[in-house]
C-alpha cells in the first residue's frame, strides 16, 4: 500500500545512480538490501522520494504484469512514467553500429538514449530477442546499447537474456515463504509450450537462486540445457555460496523431495533461429507438464511461474489454483521490488 507515514522506512543510499541490467550488477547483500525495503515497503508503507522525477519506461515489446506494476510504481513513489511503444508512439529505434540507416528505423539509439537522459531521472527498457542468432542475442544489444549512451541509469524490464525484476520478486517470494533461503532446494522445470520462448526468466531465475544460496537443479530434455558461458558462472556462485547446481534430465528425478518448482518454457538455442526444426524436438515433449504426480514428489513443495501461463499445458489447472501456488504473490512482488529499487538507484 502506498502511504506515507513516519514510521516509513528511507532508503540507503549506496546504489544511487548505478543502472539494474542483470543481478549480477549487484552483490548479494546489495540485492538483500533491495529486498529488505521492499519488504518493508510492502508492511509499513512509504512516503514521495520520486517527487518531481519522472522515469521513461521503453516498451519494445508487450508487456501486462511489468507495464502496470512500474506504472503504479513511480506513481506511488510521487514520480511521473513517461510510457513510450517504441515504433508506435515513437520513431523505431536502431541499435546496431555503423550501419547505413536507409531502412525502417528513423533514429538510432545513441541519440534516443541521450536526449531522455536530459528528460528524465531513469530509462526502463523492455526489448525480447529477434529469436534470430544467439550469439547476437547473447549479449543484449539492444539493452547494451541505451546502457552504453545514457547518462542516467538503466532498468532492466526483460531483455534477450535477462528479466532481473521478476528474478527479485521470485526470491523476494521465497523468502516470504519459508524465511531463510539459502539450501532451499529449488527445481528450475522446463515445460512444454506451442512456441520457443525466450530465455530471460529462466537464465535471471537460475542466475539469483545461486547468487543467493539455494540448491538449484534444472530440469530439461537435453536439447534445453541452457548457455554453459552462463551455466559456469551460476556454478561459481552456488561455490561461492556453499550452494549445489544440477542438471537433470528427468522431471520426476529432479523434483523429488524440492521445496518449490519454478516452471517455466523456453526454446533451444541448438536451434536458434530455426524454429521449425525446433518444434519437431520440442513436440517430444508435451508431457512436460507440472501436475499433481509431479507435485506430490515434492516435499509439499510450492509452485512458482512469471505469468503469463497456459493453463493445461504448461501447468494443469488444479496446480495453478491450489494453496501451494505462489503465482499471484509473485506477481503482486514486482510492484514492491521495483518500486524498492527504484528509491535506491534515484
Amino acid at each position: 500500500m502506498a502511504i506515507s507515514t513516519k514510521h516509513a522506512p528511507t532508503p540507503r543510499a549506496t546504489l544511487k545512480g548505478r543502472s539494474f541490467l542483470t543481478t549480477e550488477d549487484f552483490t548479494r547483500e546489495e540485492l538483500s538490501e533491495v529486498l529488505d525495503l521492499a519488504i518493508q515497503y510492502k508492511t509499513l508503507g512509504h512516503g514521495r522520494p520520486l517527487k518531481g522525477r519522472s522515469v521513461a519506461l521503453l516498451f519494445f515489446d508487450p508487456s501486462l504484469r511489468t507495464r502496470v506494476s512500474m506504472e503504479i510504481a513511480i506513481q506511488q513513489l510521487g514520480g511521473q512514467a513517461v510510457v513510450l511503444d517504441v515504433g508506435k508512439g515513437t520513431w523505431a529505434l536502431e541499435h546496431r553500429e555503423g550501419v547505413i540507416m536507409d531502412g525502417d528505423r528513423s533514429e538510432h539509439i545513441k541519440e534516443a538514449a541521450r536526449v531522455l537522459s536530459r528528460y528524465v531521472a531513469a530509462i526502463g527498457v523492455r526489448s525480447f530477442p529477434a529469436l534470430r542468432s544467439f550469439e547476437e542475442e547473447r549479449h543484449d544489444p539492444v539493452l547494451r546499447s541505451f546502457a552504453r549512451y545514457s547518462t542516467v541509469p538503466i532498468i532492466n524490464m526483460e531483455s534477450a537474456m535477462f528479466h532481473p525484476l521478476q528474478a527479485m520478486a521470485d526470491v523476494m517470494t521465497i523468502r516470504e515463504t519459508f524465511g531463510l533461503v539459502d539450501q532451499r532446494r529449488v527445481v528450475l522445470c522446463w515445460a512444454y509450450h506451442p512456441k520457443p520462448l525466450p530465455m530471460a526468466v529462466p537464465n535471471s531465475f537460475a542466475l539469483i537462486a545461486a547468487q543467493f544460496g539455494m540448491d538449484l537443479t534444472i530440469a530439461c530434455p537435453p536439447e534445453y540445457e541452457l548457455d554453459p558461458e552462463l551455466m559456469e558462472r551460476i556454478r561459481e556462485h552456488a561455490r561461492h555460496h556453499g550452494a549445489s547446481v544440477r542438471v537433470l534430465h528427468d522431471r520426476r528425478e529432479a523434483c523429488r523431495g524440492a521445496e518449490v518448482i519454478y516452471a517455466k518454457s523456453w526454446g533451444s538455442r541448438h536451434y536458434y533461429g530455426r524454429w521449425e526444426e525446433e518444434r519437431k524436438v520440442r513436440e517430444q515433449y508435451r508431457e512436460w507438464i507440472v501436475d499433481e504426480a509431479l507435485m506430490r514428489l515434492t516435499a509439499q513443495g510450492y509452485f512458482m511461474h512469471c505469468l503469463p501461463v497456459r493453463r493445461n499445458v504448461v501447468v494443469t489447472d488444479a496446480v495453478l489454483d491450489s494453496e501451494r501456488s505462489l503465482v499471484i504473490q509473485q506477481a503482486e512482488n514486482r510492484l514492491h521490488v521495483q518500486k524498492a529499487l527504484l528509491s535506491m538507484l534515484l
